[in-house]
């Protein structure tokens, strides 16, 4: 999972990565030897590796990348947040639902900026890009990705988040809970704990995002109408927007009323591309 890590589970991630990437950019007209080409591999081998890490073919998977998909997405999928729970739909999925055991920093500790806080980090691959995953000695605090930022940029915005913490890199400590994230053949866990260092009006905000199953869409109008403000949907959409950690606390899932992406701090490919990689593994 590492970046430029030589493991076998490292360089399978590079090459779906940068498949995804490829699909993204040129459409849905690649053939699998047009990609395997592209990736270096036999027809065979390619689609192996791709269908093993996103649950489906490149042909099937370049579909969930078209441009009408959030719209048919929000169509089909749409999730109503005071029922998604009661509904059990949040529940299965040890690839999507791995935030079961989280807790929030207190307002008053958020308050000092991260003060006495060390927070450890370190740079993984992901189906996304580079992945920058921070946390603390009790979860994942952190995640941002670099496909669209690049390295510094992601690595700085996370850092200036929590200005009075003490950063360590030390991506070993962190592997076992970033394999979880990400649903690593070698994960020795099953969830990825969370730590959400925030404001009390972000915290509701990322509670709703958690609710939103894997696979499933809402509205920046229903998660305020869910967390009992329904007039502070521009509010609820700047917490999406700081949320810090991306993919655990899906905030991709959050779509505009009109099925438009809406925004996404680290880039709207990548967005596209969560959404995409969640809607082929929900319906493999």
């Amino acid at each position: 999972m590492e970046q430029h890590s030589n493991t076998e589970d490292g360089y399978h991630y590079h090459i779906v990565r940068r498949a995804i990437e490829l699909v993204d950019d040129k459409g849905s007209g690649l053939t699998l030897d047009d990609l395997a080409h592209e990736m270096g591999m036999s027809p065979a081998h390619f689609q192996r590796v791709f269908s093993r890490w996103v649950g489906v073919s490149p042909k099937r998977y370049q579909q969930y990348l078209a441009l009408g998909h959030a719209k048919a997405l929000l169509a089909a999928r749409f999730t109503t947040l005071e029922t998604a729970h009661a509904a059990g739909l949040s529940g299965g999925g040890r690839l999507h639902d791995l935030f079961l055991r989280w807790e929030a920093m207190s307002p008053g500790d958020y308050a000092k900026g991260g003060a006495g806080l060390t927070i450890f980090w370190g740079w993984f691959d992901s189906p996304f890009g580079p992945a920058v995953v921070m946390g603390t000695q009790k979860g994942i605090c952190g995640m941002g990705f670099a496909a669209e930022t690049g390295e510094t940029a992601a690595l700085e915005d996370l850092v200036a988040r929590w200005p009075a913490a003490r950063f360590v890199e030390d991506p070993m400590r962190l592997r076992p809970w970033v394999l979880a994230a990400f649903g690593a053949a070698d994960a020795k866990l099953e969830t990825a704990p969370l730590y959400l260092i925030g404001a009390p009006f972000q915290i509701k905000v990322w509670e709703a995002l958690l609710r939103i199953p894997s696979g499933h869409v809402t509205t920046y109008s229903e998660i305020a109408q869910s967390i009992g403000n329904p007039r502070a949907v521009r509010a609820v959409g700047t917490a999406v927007g700081r949320n810090p950690v991306s993919w655990l606390i899906p905030c991709h899932r959050a779509l505009r009323k009109s099925g438009g992406l809406g925004g996404y701090h680290w880039g709207l490919p990548v967005k596209r591309a969560m959404l995409a990689y969640e809607s082929a593994r929900v319906e493999a």
